[in-house]
């Protein structure tokens, strides 16, 4: 890497001869202006607005303008003349703990190398004794002509230097924060606890800059003389959503991302619909489904179950029925019901209710819904005939 400046540091009465390099650099694509007629480049030229001809740099001084208009030229010698002496020192003022150091206040970032061999044994001093401790030097130095404030600390065996800001160049965050009426609920804040739980950590190696690399590849295909592809972005709505309701799409969403499986493979916690509460959510069996109804015409598992014990139930009742009439059914004077009506009707309530098919039978005949035929009448009394007569012969 190519040093940007070269001094010492000032450790108290140990001076270490350092370099300084940037350690971040800028991947963002440049453009040129040209005329789109001609494609001819555009220049800008620094042109006096006196007498409107352009100025060579020789010539360009600086200047301060005051607030009521007047210009202040201020040559590169005057400042030069000033009393800086942190013009070739990093200066190291004390140390805090990182927290001290707002991150408001980072600007940008340096490394440090050790300038020659002499200076590699102070230089490792500094840097273990700054691991050692826990904290980071505060530091003064003077670049690109003026005076800044910068934090020393190591990254992995290399001490960093952060330029900071001045702490009157932080703004306080006034009229930003919103009003103080509004309130958080409980159910919010565990929504977005389980979100950020899905989520997970961020994989700071593996984001990159997706806009950048687009702007790649549309370039390489317009040089190729190929058709670029036109992409709509989704615009924002702009209008005001229901939190909770986005909170749980998103907890659903990026449970489906990782592949969790509603949240129990990943240890998040269940999601609730809305006014539901804890127990308000529709139950469902261990495939994900509803349970079906009792007695939707015998589909379910237990509308089969229920038709067969009905079928059992019924036997001993056909039978008593085809010998003519029960005992206490002849001395009622009750006609049999009809057996396709009362197979029909026993069947479809023990599925829905699980009676047996005599109470039924028992509960339809003494509200007289049972019909009975005219055939069936005569063949009820001739039955009752015979069967006094054959008591009569049997009490004789």
């Amino acid at each position: 890497m190519r040093s940007i400046w070269n001094g010492s540091i000032s450790f108290g009465l140990v001076s270490i001869p350092v370099k300084l390099m940037n350690a971040t650099e800028n991947h963002s694509i440049s453009f040129r202006q040209i005329h789109l007629a001609d494609g001819g480049r555009i220049r800008y030229h620094k042109v006096c607005e006196l007498d409107e001809e352009a100025v060579p740099a020789s010539e360009t001084v600086k200047a301060y303008e005051d607030a009521d208009g007047t210009v202040i030229p201020v040559t590169d010698e005057d400042l030069a003349s000033l009393p800086l002496p942190t013009a070739k020192t990093i200066e190291i003022e004390g140390f805090v703990p990182p927290s001290a150091i707002d991150p408001l206040q980072l600007d940008s970032a340096y490394y440090l190398s050790a300038n020659g061999v002499p200076a590699a044994k102070p230089y490792a001093l500094l840097r273990e004794a700054l691991r050692r401790s826990g904290k980071v030097a505060v530091a003064k130095y003077a670049l690109r002509g003026r005076e800044r404030l910068g934090m020393l600390r190591v990254v992995d065996d290399v001490i960093a230097m952060h330029g900071l800001l001045w702490p009157d160049e932080i703004r306080a965050p006034e009229g930003v924060a919103p009003d103080a009426g509004v309130k958080v609920r409980d159910a919010e804040l565990d929504l977005a606890d389980a979100l950020m739980n899905t989520l997970g950590d961020a994989d700071m190696d593996t984001l990159h800059d997706d806009y950048r690399e687009a702007v790649e590849e549309l370039v390489a295909a317009k040089a190729a003389g190929e058709p670029v592809a036109q992409t709509e972005g989704e615009k924002p709505e702009g209008k005001v959503i229901d939190l909770m309701a986005a909170l749980e799409s998103s907890v659903r969403a990026a449970q489906e991302s990782h592949g969790q499986d509603g949240g129990r493979e990943g240890g998040v916690a269940d999601v609730h619909p809305i006014g539901s509460g804890r127990g308000g959510a529709k139950k469902t069996g261990p495939s994900g489904r509803a349970p079906a109804k009792r007695g939707e015409s015998g589909k379910s598992t237990g509308g089969r179950t229920a038709a067969k014990k009905t079928a059992a139930r019924k036997a001993p009742a056909k039978k008593t029925s085809a010998d003519g009439a029960a005992e206490g059914e002849a001395s009622a004077g009750r006609a049999p019901a009809k057996k396709s009506a009362a197979g029909k009707t026993g069947t479809k309530q023990t599925a829905a209710k699980k009676t047996p098919a005599k109470k039924t039978t028992e509960k339809k005949a003494a509200t007289g819904k049972a019909p009975a035929k005219k055939a069936q009448a005569r063949k009820t009394t001739a039955a009752k005939t015979s069967g006094r007569g054959t008591r009569k012969r049997a009490s004789a």
